[in-house]
């Protein structure tokens, strides 16, 4: 079982950045592909951003360019790098293991103009 808890949220301007964070707990953190997905108000969540074990990242058109994912497998931490904020990233964040296991509690990214 991991257990994952995300951080580095929080309100930015549209064109700003910022730097989540997913500290897991468990053995076997590296022998995971990661995501971050993402829930907007309203809408289905979704996943942005995937790492595999091995370090290749994968992007939804909708990030592609703008979003960073990263891994560190000794810190047992995952890192979502976001820059050139638009108002529709606003979301909250959230990061879990491919396929998906439980959930951690997220961290609200808000955009503003």
């Amino acid at each position: 079982q991991v257990l994952l808890v995300e951080s580095g949220g929080g309100s930015v301007q549209a064109g700003g950045s910022l730097r989540l964070s997913c500290e897991a707990s468990g053995s076997i953190f590296s022998l995971y592909d990661m995501g971050w997905y993402r829930q907007p108000p309203g809408k289905q969540r979704e996943l942005v951003a995937s790492i595999t074990s091995g370090g290749t990242p994968t992007y939804a058109d909708s990030v592609k360019g703008r979003f960073t994912i990263s891994r560190d497998n000794a810190k047992k931490t995952v890192y979502l790098q976001m820059n050139s904020l638009k108002l529709e990233d606003t979301a909250v964040y959230y990061c879990n293991r491919i396929p998906y296991g439980p959930w951690g509690q997220g961290t609200q990214v808000t955009v503003s103009s």
